[in-house]
């Protein structure tokens, strides 16, 4: 008898078409961060000048509020535009001389916006000699658009001041640190700059002369000041390379005045660092290697 065959089973592997999915979107990327356009030289000094930069007394009232300063320079008078102290720094005691600067408009006319007379720098080198006498490390604070160029202050010998500070810190039997906080300007400057090692502030500018004063000597026009401070190499980073600066201290974005505590707390830092350095120097090489490195600068191999 005949048999009909049933249909097959279909397999348990056949199985039926899956649903297709709907595609998925790709999360939207967020748009790139454009960079910040690079600081010119000018927008350097800007940044140097700005008012609300920290200035001297800040980084006092940030390390030792009760810091002994000491006045005269026992030969003429008290110059207030040239702080000269017994400060502790982060536990370390120095003698720390600086230019001070005002803010408000009272004060930069008593201490003359940080120009100093000789009767400044001869109170720093005074104090200097303490360091020396004491065995303390010398920290110096550099911010001045230079030396005060009153007819008393040349009377009273203002440039003779300035070149025995310089004959005199050369040799000082004390490690020196100097940090340039906000403008470095010519003898005004340099007049407390020689050092063992020389500190910079990343937006901070130093130079033989002001941007202003380089363009009305080279071109008789003050409006010429961004194209000399382009000439001056008065940045941080020219003077890095130039052996000038020994070591850069980096800025809060957009300079220290966007946030002090954050810069005087690196500066603070940085100069302990560069005092812990210099004190594993024997004195007498340290003094040869800071004469050496000063007699060094403006040299120039073709």
């Amino acid at each position: 008898m005949a048999t009909t065959k049933k249909p097959a089973a279909k397999s348990a592997s056949a199985k039926k078409p899956a649903a297709k999915k709907a595609p998925t979107k790709a999360p939207a990327k967020k748009p790139a961060k454009k960079a910040a356009p690079a600081l010119t030289t000018w927008d350097t000094v800007q940044i140097a000048r700005h008012p609300n930069r920290p200035l001297l007394l800040d980084y006092l009232a940030a390390w030792d509020p009760a810091a002994c300063e000491l006045h005269g320079d026992r030969l003429v008078a008290d110059d207030p535009a040239m702080f000269a102290g017994l400060v502790t720094i982060g536990g370390e005691r120095v003698v720390l001389v600086g230019h001070r600067k005002g803010r408000t408009t009272e004060e930069k006319i008593a201490y003359r916006f940080g120009m100093a007379n000789p009767d400044g720098y001869r109170k720093a080198m005074r104090v200097m000699r303490l360091a020396e006498k004491f065995h303390l490390p010398i920290v110096t604070l550099v911010d001045t658009s230079g030396a005060f160029p009153g007819l008393d202050a040349e009377a009273r010998g203002q440039a003779e001041a300035i070149a025995k500070n310089l004959a005199d810190m050369s040799t000082l039997r004390a490690p020196i640190v100097v940090v340039v906080t906000g403008e470095g300007g010519s003898g005004g400057a340099l007049g407390i700059a020689v050092g063992d090692r020389i500190l910079m502030l990343e937006h901070a500018i130093y130079s033989v002369i002001s941007p202003e004063g380089c363009a009305s000597i080279l071109w008789r026009d003050g409006h010429m000041a961004p194209q000399a401070a382009e000439a001056l190499k008065l940045t941080s980073g020219w003077l890095k390379k130039l052996g000038i600066v020994d070591t850069v201290i980096p800025e809060p974005e957009g300079g220290a005045q966007n946030d002090p505590a954050k810069a005087i707390e690196t500066v603070k830092q940085a100069i302990l660092k560069a005092i812990r350095e210099l004190r594993k120097v024997p004195i007498d090489q340290l003094v040869e290697q800071r004469y050496a490195k000063f007699a060094a600068m403006g040299r120039f191999a073709d």
